[in-house]
């Protein structure tokens, strides 16, 4: 039996996100002149093929087809990102210079999608045949023993922050990683030293790219005061950056959220979304919710994906398997850090970075690739224990 609570869960977000693709879409149908229900019906495609997937998926038998399908995942995504920046513009949709989306016909494809979904199946397969869980070592033989994921963490880095200049997707998989080594057996002092490599190397992807410093000090600029008021006078001056004016995206996602209430303006009713908010159907979508459903809305999406992560939680909890349990876990941390950062991106608390909310927003990539993980976990479901 699989988990209906989970599946419903996901049922509702998969309902509300083809109300917002077709109610938040206003402006770019009318802008790019496309029929009214366009994205509409691009969503209903993707969510349809999103729910054959996982009915499919939970049926399967978890001990014949779980790791042939996680490895085919891993492989063809990473493998599709390490040619995607010598593909031609005909199969490779580029913006801004970054290549994330191949051309299939009449869709296109975003490999990141998947191979993080590919990557938590690799880090959950080979941590429970690798991996001394209960043997004390020291730091040095610690970093030996994760040496290797580190390797294929870092070819990700290069394929995702630098190719595909998708510094947000890098952040989710790294947090996720770290979490993982704990989960697997790792000591606290190794993930203080991956937190701090990490902050470091966080911080050096944004000094080598002008686009993300410029990005960097607009969000700054925002928020300085609040942080500079613990800084001794004589370092204020050195970190204060002056702006001209507010960062016109988190200006207009705070005016959204600002502007709706406890029940919002109505569905179809917002008016950020006319042109004001970029992309306020994809990256955007919960300021745009807000603003129609209002606070209650906001409430609603926030608890049914902390009921998606409690029941993945929960069926890792009961399953003996340690691949199935770390991979339950990895799904379940990849939606609540993509939510999370999501969040924090629209309302100003972090730099923007550019990522989906799972389930929600307008992309049949993250549609799909949130649904076979979906639906490989309710197939291990069925091994529950307890």
């Amino acid at each position: 039996m699989i988990d209906k609570t989970l599946f419903g869960a996901v049922m509702a977000l998969f309902t509300l996100s083809l109300m917002l693709s077709y109610s938040l879409t206003e402006f770019a149908v009318r802008y790019y002149n496309y029929p009214d229900l366009h994205f509409f019906t691009r969503q209903l495609a993707a969510i349809a093929l999103g729910i054959v997937l996982i009915v499919w998926l939970s049926r399967l038998d978890p001990d014949r087809w779980f790791v042939p399908l996680g490895f085919t995942i891993f492989i063809l995504s990473l493998l599709a990102m390490m040619v995607m920046p010598f593909m031609s513009e005909t199969l490779v949709k580029s913006v801004l210079g970054a290549k994330r989306w191949i051309r299939l016909g009449p869709v296109s494809l975003a490999p990141v999608e998947f191979f993080k979904v590919g990557f938590v199946f690799f880090l959950g397969w080979s941590f429970s045949r690798k991996m001394p869980s209960h043997e004390k070592l020291s730091l040095l033989e610690e970093a030996r023993v994760v040496f290797p994921y580190l390797l294929v963490f870092g070819l990700a880095v290069v394929l995702i922050a630098f190719f595909q200049k998708d510094l947000g997707q890098v952040t989710v998989l790294a947090i996720t990683l770290m979490i993982l080594f704990m989960f697997a057996g790792r000591s606290v002092k190794l993930f203080v030293a991956m937190l701090s490599i990490g902050i470091v190397g966080f911080v050096s992807l944004i000094r080598v790219a002008p686009h993300r410093i410029a990005r960097f000090k607009s969000w700054w600029s925002t928020v300085q005061d609040t942080f500079l008021q613990f800084f001794p006078e004589s370092m204020v001056g050195r970190f204060r950056v002056d702006a001209a004016q507010e960062p016109y995206q988190i200006a207009n996602s705070l005016n959204a959220i600002k502007h709706s209430d406890f029940w919002g303006q109505g569905l179809g009713a917002g008016q950020f979304k006319l042109g004001f908010l970029s992309e306020v159907h994809t990256d955007f979508v919960l300021a745009g919710l807000t603003e129609e459903l209002g606070f209650l809305g906001l409430v609603f999406v926030a608890v049914m994906v902390l009921v998606i992560v409690y029941r993945l939680f929960k069926i890792a909890a009961a399953v003996e398997n340690p691949t199935y349990y770390i991979f339950s876990t990895g799904v379940g941390l990849l939606i609540i850090f993509a939510f999370l950062v999501n969040s924090y991106g629209i309302s100003g608390m972090t730099p923007i970075k550019g990522i989906a909310v799972p389930f929600l927003s307008y992309g049949g990539s993250q549609i799909v690739a949130s649904s076979i993980a979906i639906g490989m976990v309710l197939m291990i479901s069925k091994r529950r224990t307890r």
